[in-house]
């Protein structure tokens, strides 16, 4: 297990809350790293090394993504608690892949702006995490009670040697793909009548498109910086890294938002059946 040195910079807070295993307390982390620095209470990089793998807690159960259970949210009790049961295991990943992306390339010269955004998207994560926790304990349940898939953090291990492999898999497809199918769940809840839920998804869904922003701006930054051209580039890297398709049909309007323009995505995209 990789142990960070101390608690004072900026890679040793973000490991620290990659190792922790207690969800409530990893989001509470998110939270409390990202206020610190952006009061200023965080000044050094640090060179602490992020772990391959975070901690988790002994449950949920993973399994592969072919052995999950299927899932349809209706009017059912379980089938809502299934849905957010769903919603938060990815939620606690995505605070995950934001705390990694800043301890493993958070830029040595102390750049502000990169550390800055990915902790604001990794408090932002956490926060969902929270809504959904919560919820689910609204529905008697909590989060640990049903399997849950290690998809995921396999797509972080598979980027993990180069920021624009991550950048292009996480944010631009993963999280992207997270826009096309979010309003359609928040249709669902209203016309069940659960208008708690329907809100918290509305929560997710807008904060989202800023996060799918976010990778866009910094793999347009990066692939510049790098000489590339970064459409042709993230195609590449989408058909190299990524195991899967990007399956339409497309939330056009919220990837434009987003900065994610069609003409990335159409020209890689399986055919619409």
């Amino acid at each position: 297990m990789t142990t960070p040195p101390d608690n004072s910079t900026l890679t040793a807070r973000a490991t620290d809350a990659l190792l922790t295993a207690d969800p409530a307390a990893k989001a509470a982390k998110a939270r409390q790293i990202e206020a610190d620095y952006r009061r200023g209470n965080i000044t050094l990089r640090g060179d602490s090394s992020p772990p391959a793998r975070p901690g988790r807690p002994e449950r949920p159960l993973l399994l592969a993504p072919r052995d999950m259970p299927k899932r349809r949210a209706g009017r059912s009790e379980a089938g809502r608690i299934a849905l957010l049961h769903a919603l938060a295991h990815i939620e606690l990943n995505a605070i995950d892949l934001a705390l990694d992306i800043v301890a493993r390339f958070a830029p040595d010269d102390g750049e502000d702006e990169f550390a800055s955004d990915w902790l604001g998207v990794a408090a932002e994560e956490a926060v969902h995490f929270e809504l959904l926790a919560r919820r689910l304990n609204d529905f008697g349940a909590a989060y640990g009670d049903l399997p849950a898939h290690d998809g995921l953090w396999e797509a972080a291990e598979k980027t993990a040697d180069d920021l624009l492999a991550r950048l292009a898999v996480v944010p631009l497809v993963l999280e992207a793909r997270g826009l096309d199918v979010t309003p359609s769940m928040i249709e669902r809840m209203e016309r069940f009548g659960d208008r708690e839920t329907s809100q918290i998804l509305e929560v997710v869904y807008r904060e989202e498109i800023g996060h799918v922003a976010c990778g866009r701006k910094w793999f347009g930054r990066v692939a510049l910086a790098r000489g590339f051209d970064a459409c042709k580039t993230w195609q590449e890297l989408v058909m190299e890294r990524f195991r899967g398709d990007l399956k339409p049909p497309f939330n056009i309007a919220a990837r434009d938002e987003a900065g994610l323009a069609e003409d990335w995505y159409a020209a890689i995209a399986a055919p619409l059946r």
